[in-house]
């Protein structure tokens, strides 16, 4: 395998055995010997992803860096963040893709390729994209709808000052994509929805090995609520509370 890594292997391989399944096809080759070439084993990721406080200290520090390109280095970060776009799909929005009506995004990728998986996808403005767009629109007045909603398409050098002086971990681009998914999932959005906002096409099979503890964990917390009687069991206890304090007998009248 080289230098290269899992996924890159692996995608050689495809490529291999979609060339040689062509030579088959074709009567060039008996058989394709690329099917016996086994893929790589991809290890999870272990993802590592500020919590809110410190992602706030992250981006003013990008802000208040001082360069020309701090604020809208700042505002992609945001915008990656709250909408779980890829790098490469933010870049291509334009302020035609932002639907208020609907309080949805468009997201259709390069003009040429597409998204990656060649599909164009409709992503939900949360509140703070929607604060977020507002500002936007403010400070650029005479934008139309045919320009880029961001200013720059890429800022890990200034992600990698900010996360030094504000002694966080490195982070990416891509995540952002990881931590708006991540914020999703903790505040409920079921799995198979929010790979559908992040542009899967299996259904939820990635997010559940990506994200899948997340949802163990939230499983274990919401079943702290369910119950089987009439009232919730500290609603329950209040009532019978409730109940034992007036009921009980009063004292005969002397």
């Amino acid at each position: 395998m080289g230098n290269c890594s899992p996924s890159v292997f692996n995608h050689a391989v495809g490529l291999l055995r979609r060339i040689l399944d062509v030579a088959v096809e074709n009567g060039a080759s008996y058989s394709n010997p690329a099917q016996s070439i086994p893929k790589a084993k991809i290890r999870q990721k272990e993802l590592k992803l500020p919590e809110p406080e410190r992602f706030a200290r992250f981006v003013a520090s990008i802000e208040s860096s001082g360069s020309g390109w701090s604020k809208p280095c700042a505002n992609l970060v945001l915008f990656l963040a709250y909408g779980g776009f890829r790098k490469s799909e933010a870049a291509n929005i334009t302020w035609a893709d932002v639907d208020y009506g609907v309080m949805q995004i468009k997201v259709t990728g390069d003009p040429v390729s597409g998204t990656k998986n060649g599909e164009t996808r409709l992503v939900p403005i949360i509140p703070e994209m929607a604060t977020l767009l507002k500002k936007l629109r403010s400070e650029a007045p005479s934008s139309t709808d045919a320009d880029h909603v961001m200013q720059v398409n890429e800022c890990q050098k200034a992600m990698d000052r900010a996360a030094t002086h504000v002694g966080m971990f490195r982070i990416t681009h891509h995540d952002l994509r990881h931590l708006f998914a991540t914020r999703c999932i903790e505040a409920g959005v079921d799995i198979p929805t929010v790979s559908r906002w992040l542009g899967h096409k299996d259904g939820g099979a990635l997010c559940m090995r990506t994200y899948g503890h997340l949802r163990n964990f939230h499983s274990a917390e919401m079943a702290q609520k369910v119950h089987f009687g009439a009232h919730p069991p500290s609603e329950a206890k209040s009532t019978s509370e409730k109940h034992a304090s007036t009921s009980t007998d009063p004292t005969p009248a002397q």
